[in-house]
């Protein structure tokens, strides 16, 4: 099984692309993120046309997420992260999928740092730490799959000295990070390439593509009972090439079946 996650960054805008991937790379599960588009404006005709059903929960103009599935029944668990009725960001979807728990997420961004953005950020990791501390106690086979917003290591950016006080590489969220592998959720990429350059992002700006100069936002983390099960994992850095593509890659991973 070929479970992928993709920051489409505006999914109308770049839907042409987003269905040039899908039927490239013929995944069964993705999750998608900062779909910029409200409820109403998902283009459900088109994903379903590429042989995909979905569950989605837009938002005008930012964020949004959504989980799409060939083949397979999708059930809703909730689309939103318990623990604050106010927050209104939709920025959390998660669903069983071929009796795997599927968490999709759009973790804030943070910056500027210091300021409420950044404090928001850390309420928000808060509040899916104790989630994801529930699915393991639970002891559920579950992935958590995203942009996380969060550089985990100093491989995983270009020249890392310069992202000391950036809200994506503060110890704070690295530590969370940390703390998620301890509790035992395991990075797909670095379980796989634990030394390599790996990135999933890349600004649009100074041609950071072409020098390679990017980060590593976007994780698939595995909870104890999927270990076993992971096979491959990669990230379809070509498609951050195509013309009018977001300034993510998909990012995806591929499952044994279960025994």
């Amino acid at each position: 099984m070929k479970i992928a996650t993709y920051n489409v960054n505006g999914i109308n805008g770049r839907l042409p692309v987003l269905l040039k991937w899908l039927q490239e790379a013929s995944p069964d599960i993705v999750c998608l993120q900062e779909l910029k588009a409200p409820q109403e404006r998902f283009p459900l005709q088109e994903i379903n046309a590429a042989g995909y059903q979905a569950i989605w929960n837009g938002q005008k103009s930012w964020n949004g997420v959504a989980i799409l599935a060939k083949d397979r029944e999708i059930t809703e668990v909730q689309r939103s992260l318990p623990g604050d009725p106010e927050d209104i960001q939709s920025r959390y979807i998660e669903a069983i999928i071929d009796k795997m728990v599927i968490c999709c997420l759009y973790l804030p961004n943070g910056n500027p740092y210091p300021g409420p953005k950044f404090d928001y950020k850390l309420s928000w990791i808060k509040r899916f730490k104790k989630r994801t501390n529930q699915l393991i106690a639970m002891e559920l086979p579950a992935i958590l799959i995203g942009d996380f917003n969060i550089i985990p290591e100093p491989v995983d950016v270009y020249k890392p000295e310069r992202w000391e006080n950036d809200a994506l590489y503060r110890t704070e969220v690295r530590k969370a990070y940390k703390e998620l592998q301890k509790k035992g959720w395991l990075d797909s990429i670095r379980k796989l390439f634990p030394e390599e350059k790996i990135y999933t992002f890349w600004d649009y700006l100074y041609k950071a593509y072409d020098r390679n100069a990017g980060m590593r936002l976007d994780h698939i983390l595995l909870s104890p009972y999927l270990h076993s099960r992971l096979q491959s994992a990669g990230v379809d850095s070509h498609v951050r090439g195509w013309e009018k593509s977001s300034d993510h890659a998909p990012v995806w991973i591929e499952l044994a079946d279960e025994m």
